[in-house]
């Protein structure tokens, strides 16, 4: 019984921890944007047009804590109700992480000069590209699971709600796959920028096809 209550709750608990790095970078930068920090390269588009971060980080935030707890089976069986209401909850913050994504992949320009230093830009047209697939890829994801829950299809649903948590989650992971972009300096590049940030997702969505292909696997639905 107790090993059960253990894993019950242990999943939730590491894909909170994976989010932590994410959660505080974007709390460090709401409270930027709230102080009125002095503007630089860096943060002049998040200061020129705060709305979409400020949405993107909130949204994010609350979407990847209580899509959390969705993968505690205890959790949904002995709380129906607060499993149903946070996953209508869900539908909104996610769908609002996704498209503040896709927006600030549209429309933010990134900086190309900080003072009289040139700073690279990494982030190439492939990553570019990437990001806009990953953002309407999530969005598709929430929607097919909405649609497929109204026709009582639980299995379909929880796959698609997992598919889309797990993109959710890029940027939990991406904190490890640039590890070696932190340590060696040599390899940055736009190439090895968008490996590191392409095999984030990667891993995300391998591992979720892996959760919904398991025949007693961890319930999200």
């Amino acid at each position: 019984m107790i090993t059960t209550k253990k894993s019950n709750w242990l999943v939730p608990f590491a894909l909170i921890m994976l989010s932590i790095v994410p959660m505080l970078a974007g709390a460090v930068r709401l409270f930027q944007i709230g102080n009125a920090a002095p503007v630089t390269s860096e943060n002049l588009r998040f200061m020129s047009a705060p709305l979409p971060v400020v949405m993107h980080i909130i949204g994010s935030v609350i979407y990847s804590i209580l899509g959390a707890f969705q993968f505690s089976d205890s959790f949904r069986r002995n709380k129906p109700l607060w499993h149903r209401t946070s996953g209508k909850w869900l539908i909104p913050l996610g769908l609002i992480s996704a498209l503040s994504g896709i927006w600030m992949t549209l429309f933010y320009v990134r900086p190309a000069i900080d003072g009289e230093l040139i700073v690279a830009n990494f982030d190439d047209q492939n990553l570019f590209v990437i990001r806009l697939l990953i953002g309407v890829a999530m969005c598709c994801f929430i929607l097919l699971g909405l649609a497929v829950i109204r026709k009582r299809n639980f299995p379909q649903h929880r796959a698609w709600m997992i598919r889309a948590y797990a993109l959710a989650l890029g940027a939990g992971t991406q904190v490890f796959t640039h590890i070696p972009w932190f340590v060696f300096p040599d390899l940055h590049s736009e190439l090895t920028r968008t490996i590191c940030m392409g095999a984030g997702w990667a891993i995300n969505v391998l591992v979720a096809e892996w959760v919904i292909s398991r025949k007693n696997g961890i319930s999200f639905g």
